[in-house]
């Protein structure tokens, strides 16, 4: 178990404690913008961690296969536990449902087709747009979260929710077109 590893469950383990802030806060007697601020230092300490265990796993040659699978894994479970929970949330916050369900969606259709090819054994590496879609969603979901009042804020998440929708939609054609061979017999 290396440092990237254990930033990685590190990561994992934030993740109850972000969505019981968000949807308990009434139970822990918090008002809503503590509890949103508390959430947010939560999601963008996880955030980071995973900028800073893939940096530090390539810099030391420290990949491992628990940290193959662990990773991308962890930010998955991140960013939908995130949209999930701010989808009930009775503030100012807007996420909507269908937008939630196109993320999801496109994590359950890139699962399965790497199952096909790790099948195959071929391994689909994580890609430029999947990268850029993960970090869009990292920083939309923050700045919804703040929450912060004034047009320019609500444009900005406005913003911000369609383009991690758009690259959404983006990585997981890139993965799809460029690992055709996957569907082949």
């Amino acid at each position: 178990m290396n440092l990237p590893n254990k930033l990685t469950l590190f990561r994992v383990l934030l993740i109850p404690v972000f969505v019981a802030i968000l949807i308990f806060y009434k139970e822990l007697e918090i008002d809503i913008a503590t509890a949103k601020y508390i959430a947010v230092s939560i999601f963008v300490i996880a955030s980071c961690t995973d900028a800073i265990d893939g940096y530090i796993a390539r810099k030391y040659n420290m990949i491992t296969n628990f940290g193959k699978f662990m990773d991308p894994l962890a930010d998955k479970l991140l960013v939908t536990s995130a949209m999930i929970s701010m989808i009930g949330l009775d503030a100012n916050v807007i996420m909507p449902s269908w937008v939630v369900v196109i993320v999801i969606a496109r994590e359950f259709i890139i699962t399965g087709f790497r199952l096909v090819a790790a099948e195959k054994k071929i391994v689909i590496a994580a890609g430029f747009w999947g990268k850029i879609k993960t970090i869009t969603q990292m920083v939309m979901i923050t700045v919804v979260l703040l929450d912060f009042d004034g047009k320019f804020f609500w444009w900005t998440g406005t913003v911000l929710i369609w383009l991690s929708v758009i690259f959404t939609i983006i990585s997981a054609a890139d993965y799809i077109i460029k690992n055709l061979d996957v569907f082949k017999d």
